[in-house]
């Protein structure tokens, strides 16, 4: 198995005390394959990636990538291995060459040769980007463009777990089918990921989790 987690717990404190998010909540995620996983606002989803991405302080439970308890994985090299992709693109001030090169810039990559100039232009035309220059400025991208620059700098880092909040949440069809298309190929070349979302189902995912009251539950299966 990819990536398991058992016995999930997470809690927020409101208004109102204490509430418990993930409750002793399970998964389990196979190489080559993409979960879905849907619920009502507030549910706990975003949460539940930052978990899994070890990005959520407070949480507790057993995580294991390919086997190997999370312990045993330093932080930073499991967030390296089990990526997570806010809903809301992070785009850096410069040029997209400059972010799509940021993560060569963390100490986990130390010594770790960056993409060429040629392997990002490759890389770019790719996913429908190719009247993206280089050395355009970033912020000068449609969200569209932006949503996928993102999700491209994270793909070039080569993890092998993929946690997507909502990536095609706001896009038009066009960038959603591009977005869609990298997922598929992230996964065809023997990743595994997590996917939040709202829309019915695409056809993409191997099974579609609901969470509700702190747990999972399956409600389909492609």
């Amino acid at each position: 198995m990819l990536l398991t987690a058992e016995d999930l717990v997470a809690d927020v404190i409101g208004d109102e005390g204490t509430v418990r998010v993930l409750d002793h909540l399970g998964l389990a995620l196979e190489a080559g394959t993409l979960v879905d996983v849907t619920g009502p606002s507030g549910a706990g989803k975003t949460m539940l990636l930052r978990a899994l991405g070890r990005v959520l302080p407070g949480a507790a439970g057993r995580l294991t990538l390919e086997g190997r308890p999370a312990e045993k994985i330093a932080p930073q090299s499991w967030r390296a291995q089990v990526a997570l992709l806010p809903q809301k693109p992070a785009i850096q001030p410069g040029a997209v060459r400059d972010n799509l090169l940021l993560p060569w810039a963390l100490k986990v990559r130390h010594g770790v040769t960056p993409p060429t100039d040629v392997e990002l232009r490759t890389a770019l035309d790719g996913v429908g980007l190719d009247e993206i220059a280089l050395d355009r400025d970033a912020s000068r991208l449609s969200v569209g463009q932006a949503a996928r620059v993102a999700l491209l700098r994270v793909a070039l880092t080569k993890p092998r777990v993929l946690l997507l909040d909502e990536p095609d949440a706001s896009l038009d069809e066009a960038s959603a089918e591009q977005v869609t298309g990298m997922t598929r190929a992230f996964v065809e070349a023997g990743g595994g990921a997590v996917r939040v979302r709202h829309h019915r189902s695409d056809g993409l995912a191997a099974c579609q989790l609901q969470l509700r009251d702190g747990r999972l539950e399956e409600v389909g299966r492609s």
